[in-house]
Parts: C-alpha cells; sequence; structure tokens
C-alpha cells in the first residue's frame, strides 16, 4: 500500500538524494569548525565550569 502511494508522489526520487546533501553540508561544517578552532578557546570552554564557581563565590562574599 505504501509503496502505491509513494510511486504516485512526482519527483519523490530527488528527496533522497536532498536529504543526503544536506545531511553531508551539515558534517562537513561541523568538522571544519571543529578543527578550525583555536586551543586557547578549547581551553577558555574547558575550564568555563571551574570558573563561574569561583564568580559566583565571589559574589557572594562582596554581598556579605
Amino acid at each position: 500500500m505504501y509503496k502505491e502511494v509513494l510511486r504516485s508522489i512526482e519527483n519523490i526520487e530527488i528527496w533522497p538524494v536532498i536529504s543526503l546533501a544536506i545531511f553531508f553540508t551539515f558534517f562537513v561544517l561541523l568538522l571544519w569548525k571543529v578543527f578550525s578552532t583555536s586551543k586557547e578557546k578549547i581551553e577558555y570552554v574547558e575550564n568555563i565550569p571551574l570558573h563561574d564557581e569561583g564568580i559566583h563565590e565571589s559574589q557572594n562574599r562582596s554581598k556579605q
């Protein structure tokens, strides 16, 4: 039944190609972003949880 419905749709064969192209483009852009990010930025993001804790403690101390 589903095969007959899908066969009746015009130009349906292009949709798998479009979805593959979108996936491939997204994957390539993601890889480019990962490999082009500087090490300083990665180290900064790694340490955000550690820095946030210190910021909140210093703000609490200044309020008291």
